[in-house]
């Protein structure tokens, strides 16, 4: 049983972040090929990483606690996997403070603004009046 520890923390890593999914509907998985263009690069450098510690002798994994798929250079499947959960689980969380928040990503569409400063009318922003754009000096 102890070979699945490993995967056992990943499985609980990611039931404690998918929820957020639905609840504060943050469409990090619908957005598949955002999710997609995150992770990739991710996954390659620490997978290029772990391989090059790997082959230096560097770096090691317990067989006892890994499933003992090991992949081409001695790479657990676990270890892999990590690169992806682990990704996974922080865009879910940092999107959740978003929507919370209901911070711009920046790929909405064009409307009107979002967000506290929205409510404020321009005039009110400066406790002594607008300021005039370009000059510094109030209107």
């Amino acid at each position: 049983m102890r070979q699945f520890v490993y995967l056992g923390v990943l499985v609980g890593c990611l039931l404690c972040a998918l929820w957020l999914e639905p609840v504060f509907r943050v469409n990090v998985l619908r957005r598949w090929r955002r999710l997609l263009l995150t992770l990739v690069p991710v996954v390659l450098v620490f997978a290029l990483w772990d391989l090059a510690a790997i082959a230096a002798g560097h770096w090691t994994f317990d067989p006892e606690q890994t499933t003992g798929v090991l992949l081409p250079g001695d790479l657990p499947l676990d270890e892999l996997l990590f690169f992806v959960v682990v990704p996974v689980c922080t865009i879910l969380g940092f999107e959740a403070v978003r929507a919370v928040n209901r911070w711009p990503a920046g790929d909405e569409p064009a409307g009107p603004p979002v967000g506290p400063a929205a409510a404020v009318p321009d005039g009110a922003r400066s406790p002594s009046g607008p300021v005039t754009p370009g000059t510094g000096d109030r209107a």
